[in-house]
């Protein structure tokens, strides 16, 4: 009898301390740049996201460190730098590649959380080895929407028909499958949060990847506006997130960058194939696209951005209050500014997401935070915050401790201190790869396969200078260059924080670009 009962309490005791434990909710968005009324966005109509950071820590200057999806996510995922992994396109495995580098929900897998993956977490494909890491990584099989496989078809309903177009407003119940993926993976998340109590005790680790705002931008028709643009009434109702035309603001600086050097321009060839683009025959690689269109495409991207909104708000509805919530971008988005559009460049705009942190109980006001972060800071706060293993090792050079460890640095310290005096990055690191020093598009220069990868472009930002090289690269054995240079770009963000004027021929800026080339080549371990 004493036997039993002592087993009894040893069972109590082992559930009730995985009870305590906080559940994490990640929530990662597609091609979201921060383009939210939190962040200042005037154009933006974002109240869930915006309600939610009045009680979490809100990161200003958050950056990828690849602005593509799957060498992104596989970053913040590891905790590892493209460099790391090898991986710049979509076309390789890590484990396979490089090494069986641990993930986030495989640490909280192995360590008594129950781990689930809904929608566009991992990018699907050969480079999370066609099963999102499911074996490793997921406690249960990963849950992608009926609906995604109609994501490239003709489904844009216009004039002349069906049309495969960038800006895509629908009618949703006409869709194929009569849904829309990012509503199927919203009720799935919900459905898993409503059962998980019922399939185990265990505190859950929940990432939920939403689609939009990448292209097809693709929404229900209501998020866009009362009208159509000529005026025609296309709704009875007036929803609180309509983003109507004549309001919408296009940037600024919608024009090519001067002094911009070839190897660094982005010609946007993944909106290029869009039916609607390419009807506007626009020359390749430097043609521009009229005010009219930029506006357009501003309306309906934050369009998307809103009807995600809602779905957040949604999902967080469904949440107790024993949860870390992180709601962040995967990699910016241009609508316009340098004259380009879409991600694949080292501009801030390219690079730049937001972060939000919100912690059970710790924060009961918004705290911003404007130091310098990356998105593989990600894995260790999570780490620190939830108390799941005793911290990461910081990665060596020579990757003796190579499976389990992080080239991040917990946020934790910047979250819940209450003085400036914490210490911080003095810089962050970006890159992205080039076939050639002149925009092509076959092999296309915005998207290269590894195999035609001859350039990379390393970029450093500190809190005033962004300095950027595109140096020589061997794909084959993955080596730099330096000393075959492409193009150079410094931007002073004291005094153009658009980074509209590159200042490298500049001579009197020759001293800060000496200083900024010996710590880009020098790289992340030194800061």
């Amino acid at each position: 009898m004493f036997k039993l009962t002592t087993f009894l309490i040893v069972i109590i005791a082992f559930n009730y301390s995985y009870q305590l434990k906080p559940n994490v909710l990640l929530i990662i968005v597609d091609d979201l740049r921060p383009s939210l009324g939190v962040y200042g966005d005037k154009n933006a109509r974002t109240p869930n996201i915006d309600t939610l950071a009045k009680k979490s820590a809100v990161f200003t200057n958050v950056f990828a460190q690849q602005a593509l999806c799957a060498p992104s996510r596989n970053s913040f995922l590891t905790s590892r730098r493209p460099d790391s992994l090898h991986l710049y396109d979509f076309y390789s495995y890590w484990r396979d590649a490089v090494g069986n580098f641990t993930t986030i929900p495989q640490l909280f897998k192995e360590n008594g959380y129950y781990t689930h993956s809904i929608g566009k977490v991992f990018h699907p494909g050969i480079s999370s080895n066609f099963t999102d890491d499911s074996e490793y990584s997921w406690s249960q099989t990963p849950y992608h929407p009926p609906t995604e496989k109609y994501t490239n078809d003709k489904v844009c309903v216009t004039r002349n028909g069906l049309a495969q177009n960038l800006l895509c407003p629908v009618i949703v119940d006409e869709q194929p499958g009569g849904s829309l993926p990012d509503v199927q993976s919203l009720r799935a998340a919900k459905d898993f949060l409503r059962y998980h109590k019922q399939i185990t005790a265990l505190p859950y680790f929940l990432a939920v990847g939403f689609h939009k705002p990448h292209i097809p931008l693709r929404f229900p028709i209501e998020y866009l506006s009362r009208y159509t643009l000529s005026g025609t009434k296309v709704h009875t109702f007036i929803t609180v997130g309509y983003h109507p035309f004549e309001n919408v603001k296009i940037p600024l600086n919608h024009f090519h960058s001067s002094g911009l050097p070839n190897v660094a321009w982005n010609p946007w060839t993944d909106i290029r194939e869009r039916d609607d683009i390419k009807a506007l025959n626009i020359s390749f690689p430097f043609g521009t696209i009229s005010d009219y269109t930029i506006k357009r495409i501003v309306q309906h991207y934050n369009s998307a951005v809103t009807y995600v909104d809602d779905l957040i708000g949604e999902l967080l509805q469904s949440i107790d209050k024993n949860t870390i919530v992180v709601i962040l971008g995967d990699h910016g988005w241009s609508m316009g500014e340098h004259g380009e559009f879409s991600k694949f460049s080292n501009f801030d705009i390219a690079t730049k997401v937001p972060l939000i942190i919100s912690t059970p109980g710790a924060i009961s006001v918004q705290k911003t935070i404007p130091q310098l972060v990356e998105l593989v800071d990600l894995f260790p706060t999570l780490v620190d915050l939830t108390k799941v293993t005793n911290g990461l090792e910081r990665c060596l050079a020579d990757g003796s401790n190579s499976k389990l460890c992080t080239e991040g640095k917990s946020l934790v310290p910047l979250i819940f201190s209450k003085s400036e005096d914490v210490s911080e990055k003095t810089a962050v690191f970006t890159q992205y790869p080039r076939p050639g020093e002149y925009p092509t598009l076959k092999p296309n220069s915005d998207k290269p396969h590894l195999k035609d990868i001859n350039i990379m472009g390393y970029s450093i930002r500190t809190n005033q200078y962004r300095y950027t090289e595109w140096v020589g690269f061997d794909h084959r054995n993955f080596s730099i260059d330096w000393n075959k240079v492409f193009g150079q770009e410094l931007y002073d963000h004291n005094l153009d924080p658009n980074e509209n004027m590159n200042l490298v021929t500049r001579p009197e800026m020759n001293e800060m670009i000496n200083f900024l080339r010996k710590k880009l080549r020098l790289g992340w371990r030194y800061i």
